[in-house]
């Protein structure tokens, strides 16, 4: 069910809503395929059907085409099976971006998203600490909610911070399952509502989300487990796995249009929709 924490003064950062997730960059599924295993849910002899995922991520770009957003597409690389999850390139503010800092296992996909960065106009800055893009690092008005301890090294909340501006929350997620901060917590109205997973949050990060002032749904962990916050809302709509029923039915009831989408084959890799996805245009 849908709860609102009690009243709080919010920081001047997280008050003011503007839209965003209208303008995404993604890359096709036609090289996705498990090589190595690197969080707990990708398994060597499990593999994805390849067609079976093509139409599913194709499915996803087709939903965000009916939602009115822009998709752009950076190549694939046959090297690089991974980089479907195109959340994890970097992090984006405006025409700013700082670039991830990949495990070993996806370090070839970081010369394309630079290339594509840096040829589309984005000023990129890098960090030398291990650094999951967007994965762990999710826009909130003026606020960034910012992962480490799992994929991400806290000191590259410095470079967050300097390079894009943002007012930086750190966060911490309980385990390896919530190996990026998007399969905890989920930005549905940016600077408004949150939805979370009150189990894969540590006890400080529990109190500073309830803390922020905003607008909060938590969501029962077998949903977040099958990648329910795995999602994107651009305010007006959802784009989200199916098999989370109780999510789906809160957010329509805060007037949202929710499109639940499968996402089998993709989470084999440990990714769903959110993954996907980088948000290009977060207002600066």
């Amino acid at each position: 069910m849908t709860s609102t924490v009690p009243a709080v003064t919010a920081p001047a950062a997280a008050t003011r809503e503007k839209q965003s997730h209208r303008r995404l960059l993604m890359c096709s599924a036609k090289h996705f395929r498990i090589d190595y295993e690197i969080n707990p849910y990708m398994h060597a002899d499990v593999q994805p059907d390849p067609a079976a995922a093509a139409a599913e991520h194709d499915g996803i770009v087709a939903a965000h085409l009916a939602a009115g957003r822009t998709v752009e597409f950076v190549d694939a690389d046959p090297a690089c099976p991974d980089m479907t999850y195109t959340a994890n390139a970097a992090a984006v503010r405006g025409d700013r971006a700082v670039l991830a800092t990949l495990p070993p296992e996806r370090a070839a996909e970081t010369p394309h998203h630079r290339a594509w960065l840096e040829a589309n106009g984005f000023d990129v800055a890098d960090t030398p600490y291990a650094f999951s893009g967007q994965g762990d690092a999710l826009a909130c008005g003026d606020l960034l909610l910012a992962a480490h301890g799992q994929r991400t090294d806290i000191r590259a909340h410095r470079t967050l911070a300097r390079h894009l501006g943002y007012e930086v929350v750190a966060l911490r997620t309980t385990s390896t399952r919530w190996y990026d901060l998007d399969l905890a917590l989920a930005v549905i109205h940016p600077g408004r509502t949150l939805a979370y997973n009150p189990e894969a949050l540590d006890r400080a990060s529990l109190r500073t989300v309830r803390g922020l002032g905003l607008d909060l749904i938590p969501v029962r962990p077998a949903e977040a487990a099958h990648f329910a916050l795995n999602l994107i809302s651009d305010g007006r709509t959802v784009t989200m796995t199916t098999g989370a029923p109780h999510l789906a039915a809160d957010l329509r009831s805060l007037g949202l249009t929710v499109v639940e989408l499968d996402t089998t084959e993709l989470r084999k890799g440990g990714g769903g929709i959110r993954c996907t996805a980088l948000t290009l245009d977060n207002p600066a």
